[in-house]
């Protein structure tokens, strides 16, 4: 059989942080500009990237200092983590552990976080050696060009043998259901993030489940004999 790529979202995939990241950049804002009123930005779904330069634009910030901006947000985010209630969500740990023990399967990140942001909340749930390679949104407004650039990393990494219809993406959010569709990858969606189950049905994954507690090594098979 061939080797199967999971590729895992992060934030309501994963785990929850109770909005540290949000909590991370409004210190940032004050720390480098004191601004104290951060307008209200969409989240789910999105990369970094895309967020802190809507903010830029809102705030009429340079975005010539967007790499400062970021390496001070990751600083905060260490701190933010610890201030706020996070956890990782049901099925996380046993999900991984089973993954990881079968050869069968290849665990990587397709994530709107930065790479940076991504090891901070990874290590911050010791979770962090499951992951070796992944795609990131630090760099990229499109969560497309993140699974694109998250595959080129697979094949470097794995190998060029392996195909993206062989992939699964496993996320919480329409962004990651149609990021996988765009690299030609199956999708398991799971609602433990801000969408529900009918949202993301909507969005026509191969399968959607209400957490990652329901979903087996035998199920995730199934949709790859489809």
């Amino acid at each position: 059989m061939k080797t199967i790529p999971i590729l895992f979202d992060i934030d309501g995939t994963l785990l929850l942080t109770g909005n540290a990241g949000m909590l991370g950049i409004e210190r940032a804002l004050f720390q480098l500009y004191g601004i104290e009123h951060v307008p209200q930005v969409a989240l789910h779904g999105r990369t970094d990237f895309a967020i802190i330069h809507e903010l830029f634009a809102a705030l009429e910030l340079p975005t010539s200092e967007y790499r400062s901006f970021v390496s001070c947000y990751h600083l905060h985010l260490v701190q933010a983590l610890r201030d706020r209630v996070g956890e990782l969500l049901p099925g996380v740990r046993p999900l991984l552990d089973n993954l990881q023990a079968d050869d069968r399967f290849e665990l990587a990140l397709l994530t709107g976080n930065s790479r940076e942001a991504a090891a901070i909340k990874l290590k911050h749930f010791a979770i962090d050696h499951f992951f070796e390679v992944g795609g990131y949104g630090g760099w990229h407004g499109d969560r497309d060009d993140v699974a694109r650039l998250c595959w080129e990393a697979i094949q470097t990494r794995w190998g060029q043998t392996r195909r993206a219809q062989d992939a699964v993406v496993i996320g919480d959010t329409p962004a990651d259901i149609r990021c996988a569709r765009a690299i030609g990858a199956r999708v398991i969606a799971v609602a433990t993030g801000n969408c529900g189950m009918s949202d993301l049905q909507q969005n026509s994954p191969d399968l959607a489940v209400q957490s990652l507690q329901s979903l087996s090594i035998e199920k995730i098979l199934e949709i790859m004999d489809r």
